[in-house]
């Protein structure tokens, strides 16, 4: 799904950017560039990164290609840079192209590749992304700690497609999306109370009296309506009243052990319960963590493979081993290591490097 979207998107912005430049729009067709290399490398490169490291053809195709096309758009404006990278990435590897970007015929939109559901559907996931994130950072959970699962509104879910919830669960580290549907009533609680300022206004002296009608009435119920409507009816002293909106403050907040967010009329909401198994499961993560500053601090290159040792102690010790049991194949996939072994290394190897607070020393060498 991710190369099918660059590619709807490569194409589009062909289309786009030459409509800019044939009428003299260069500001636009800058502006359409920078967010195409903007949502290339923090989105596509970012969500392929595994499949790159695995040498997945179709994604290197698709990054190429796109690439390619960016190349030839980029050429008018920034004649050097494109010259140099057309020598080096493209000249140098078709034997189809010509020996200078300034040579190359202006490339021309595939009409059959734009696909507009498709772009709906990522700006969709991107969004549920973002107020995920939101969720995680109100209730102070990293993203590096997995979690059971999101739920979101049913028009996101809708949008979204099982391909895209897939990349939304593993960009948000949880293991599951799905629709809040009857459960977003029992993921939050609400309450209600008056705004006498203009509760005032309309009923003087019985203010009061509707004003306590208002806090015994079933908050949820309440704001359901005035939602719908705008306005409700409250019982005082055996008389139905309808009050509006504006007279009603309602508040909400998430039940214990959900963080829910909304914004602009879209709801996520984050099961924040952490079993055993989901604790463990963020240990591993946090060793991952651990490994790829120790690659870092040693100068290897992001592509080399190595030799991993480790050593837990202090208090955590007990569940760092239970994790790493679980969750080897996960550490040794992440950090490109051919051997992870439990304790010290027993010849040579490169320097420690420990965190106290987590409990845990690694040694590593390029294998």
């Amino acid at each position: 799904v991710l190369d099918r979207w660059a590619l709807s998107e490569a194409h589009r912005l062909v289309r786009e950017v030459t409509a800019a430049l044939e009428s003299y729009d260069t500001q636009r067709a800058g502006a359409l560039l920078a967010a195409f290399i903007d949502d290339l490398s923090n989105w596509y490169v970012r969500r392929s990164r595994r499949r790159f490291w695995e040498g997945d053809g179709a994604a290197f195709s698709t990054l190429h290609e796109c690439l390619r096309l960016l190349t030839l758009l980029l050429a008018p404006i920034t004649p050097f840079v494109t010259e140099r990278v057309w020598q080096d990435v493209f000249w140098t590897t078709s034997d189809s192209s010509v020996d200078s970007v300034h040579l190359a015929t202006w490339p021309r939109a595939d009409a059959s590749r734009i696909d507009d559901g498709l772009d709906i559907g990522v700006r969709q996931a991107r969004r549920v992304v973002e107020l995920g994130r939101s969720a995680r950072a109100e209730a102070k959970v990293r993203t590096r700690q997995p979690l059971q699962r999101l739920l979101v509104g049913s028009g996101a879910w809708a949008a979204l497609g099982e391909e895209l919830r897939s990349e939304v669960a593993s960009e948000l580290n949880v293991g599951s999306v799905d629709s809040l549907g009857a459960a977003g009533a029992d993921l939050v609680e609400h309450t209600a109370k008056a705004n006498f300022r203009t509760l005032g206004r309309r009923f003087g002296q019985r203010t009061p009296a509707v004003a306590a009608a208002i806090s015994a009435a079933d908050a949820a119920a309440l704001a359901a309506a005035l939602a719908d409507t705008g306005t409700t009816e409250v019982l005082v002293d055996g008389e139905s009243l309808t009050v509006q909106a504006d007279e009603v403050i309602v508040s909400e907040r998430p039940r214990s052990g959900w963080s829910v967010v909304n914004d602009q009329g879209e709801t996520v909401a984050l099961d924040l319960e952490l079993t055993p198994e989901l604790v463990r499961a963020g240990l591993a993560r946090e060793m991952v963590r651990l490994v790829q500053e120790a690659r870092k601090a040693s100068g290897f290159e992001v592509s080399d493979r190595i030799d991993l040792w480790w050593q837990a102690h202090g208090r955590n010790a007990e569940e760092l081993r239970r994790a790493l049991a679980e969750h080897a194949g996960l550490l040794a996939r992440e950090v490109l290591a051919r051997s992870v072994a439990a304790g010290p290394p027993d010849g040579a190897a490169g320097s420690s490097y420990t965190d106290e607070n987590l409990g845990l020393t690694v040694w590593l060498n390029r294998s």
